[in-house]
């Protein structure tokens, strides 16, 4: 889980896009209170380009509140890849963090919706128990940030029930996971830079390949019936939605992650330029 929290959230960086073309750009920056059992542990923020059917992400982590007094860990992770209607296509993934005084990295490259090349530190030591990665499993499969970014088939269907139809094949490099949304609600927010509506959908967590089934984390994860994800459309014309906030349940209380704020800037390009 640390791993797949790295990647979803983190540091605020615009990655540098070169247009060609007449197409819309949308770009979000967000930043987002991370609790356990309504501490303050942990800030993220998140960066989203939109270029026509491109995407391009930054996220990172660090402690803040009284994770600043026991943690060290703190992280960063980039995607890119292409919007086909309902589906993400990755390209590349990165992902570098600090925990416990120990680093870890993850390079994957993707393409077809598959995982192509994958670069992991560390290795995992050798278990009996643990459930045995194949080259079946990087199949169909996306990296954990480019699974943060939901497209919907049209703007009408935004805010609809469709946008929580869907099961995400994650691999974050050391593990194969599936995380399947359900429709719960839709709800109204305000006060933190979104006022509007939200999709809530109900989350269930699946282990795959590369866990060790008997570890606590993994029996009680996969046990949960309390996980949500709340879905923010991004900008007032884009067809896609971005976590407004996320709850998994802990062995120390809830974690909760949600959008302090969320600012969110649209602009048409009219001529090939690059942007910093």
């Amino acid at each position: 889980m640390r791993q797949v929290l790295a990647c979803v959230f983190g540091v605020l960086l615009f990655t540098t896009l070169s247009t060609t073309s007449h197409a819309k750009t949308e770009q979000v920056g967000g930043i987002y209170d991370i609790s356990i059992a309504g501490f303050t542990v942990g800030r993220g923020t998140l960066s989203l380009v939109l270029q026509g059917s491109a995407y391009s992400a930054k996220v990172g982590m660090e402690p803040a509140g009284i994770g600043t007094l026991f943690s060290t860990g703190k992280g960063g992770a980039e995607a890119t890849g292409w919007l086909r209607g309902s589906r993400v296509l990755p390209s590349r993934y990165t992902m570098a963090s600090t925990a416990a005084n120990r680093d870890f990295f993850v390079n994957l490259r993707q393409g077809s919706g598959h995982i192509r090349k994958a670069e992991v530190i560390p290795q995992f030591k050798p278990s009996k128990t643990r459930i045995k990665m194949t080259n079946r499993h990087k199949r169909n499969a996306v990296d954990p940030l480019s699974a943060a970014v939901i497209p919907v088939n049209s703007r009408s269907k935004v805010l609809d029930k469709s946008v929580c139809d869907r099961k995400l094949p994650i691999y974050d490099g050391w593990t194969r996971f599936d995380v399947e949304l359900e429709y719960k609600t839709t709800k109204t927010v305000s006060g933190r830079g979104y006022e509007g509506a939200v999709v809530v959908c109900k989350v269930k967590w699946t282990p795959v390949a590369g866990h060790r089934p008997e570890r606590k984390n993994v029996k009680m994860l996969a046990a949960a019936r309390d996980m949500e994800a709340w879905f923010a459309p991004v900008g007032s014309s884009s067809r896609v939605l971005i976590p407004y906030r996320i709850s998994i349940p802990t062995s120390t209380g809830q974690l909760l992650i949600q959008a302090e704020r969320l600012d969110m800037v649209s602009s048409l390009n009219t001529a090939s330029k690059t942007n910093n």
